[in-house]
């Protein structure tokens, strides 16, 4: 049976990198980020993009779920809203299939110093901070599991992903 981890959180908790260290983790894995289903200069919300990176999202997610030389799909994306993780969802064929659903979630000053960070490093711009800390109480709304990543590295962050913790 193949494992599909849906992994949540807001911009700068670690998303990537916790996927990063869950990949490798896990043998036979595959890892997709969302962000690079429309990154994009300049980066635009339109209803067109937001339909076209939904598409592009849960085509690449199929072809992995059907291709036999994986049996973990990793894919992270900012998904605050419920109706984001259903449409994902909905669009999946699953056979055979057990969805790990998680919202990486943590302190917001713990956030705000990493993206933060980021925005030194250019990696963010300003406006993500605000962006980023209005985003962290959507998850406690969510239907996943919740994982706080305040005080676990990303490899740490893996191994509670991996058994289940």
């Amino acid at each position: 049976m193949r494992t599909l981890y849906l992994i949540g959180g807001p911009m700068g908790v670690g998303k990537t990198a916790v996927c990063r260290a869950l990949q490798k983790r896990l043998e036979g894995s595959v890892f997709l980020d969302g962000d690079w289903c429309w990154d994009s200069h300049p980066f635009r919300v339109t209803e067109e993009t937001k339909a076209m990176v939904l598409e592009n999202i849960c085509f690449l997610l199929n072809q992995f779920l059907r291709c036999s030389a994986y049996q973990h799909v990793i894919f992270c994306w900012v998904l605050q809203r419920q109706e984001i993780w259903d449409a994902v969802l909905s669009r999946l064929d699953m056979d055979d299939c057990r969805v790990r659903a998680v919202s990486l979630v943590c302190a917001p000053e713990v956030l705000s110093a990493r993206v933060r960070g980021d925005i030194r490093a250019g990696r963010r711009d300003e406006a993500a901070l605000e962006r980023s800390l209005s985003y962290l109480p959507l998850y406690a709304a969510l239907d996943t599991e919740r994982l706080d990543v305040s005080r676990l590295t990303p490899k740490e962050a893996a191994a509670r992903l991996e058994v289940g913790v």
